[in-house]
């Protein structure tokens, strides 16, 4: 599990065709994810997610806060989102859930600190 925290973090830290090619090979074509602040549904509108988040966030970083813990075919995690080699400034926390292929069919995030 911890392996698909660490390919989740990368396709947010991924551009371009990078991400694209991450996120057909780590996520369902129907996977969703919902946080305060956006849901998508499918590759093409997380795409979109991660697009905006990169834009207000620019030359940010996702990062794994902590250790994942999982069961069956979910598994949550802390990650943060700051400058490289700095502490986050922004904190979530988040659920992702498997399809029986083991990839990433539904993630639900949770902000526990961010900029005010």
């Amino acid at each position: 599990m911890d392996t698909i925290a660490t390919d989740y973090l990368a396709t947010w830290n991924a551009q371009g065709e990078e991400r694209n090619s991450l996120l057909h090979k780590h996520f369902a074509d129907h996977a969703t994810y919902t946080d305060p602040m956006a849901a998508a549904a499918g590759t093409a509108e997380l795409d979109a997610v991660i697009g905006a988040v990169q834009q207000q966030f620019p030359g940010m970083t996702f990062t794994q806060i902590g250790d994942v813990d999982s069961h069956h075919q979910q598994l949550r995690f802390q990650w943060g989102l700051g400058p490289a080699g700095e502490g986050p400034i922004v904190i979530g926390f988040d659920v992702i859930v498997l399809d029986d292929d083991g990839r990433i069919a539904d993630v639900r995030g949770f902000l526990d600190k961010v900029p005010a």
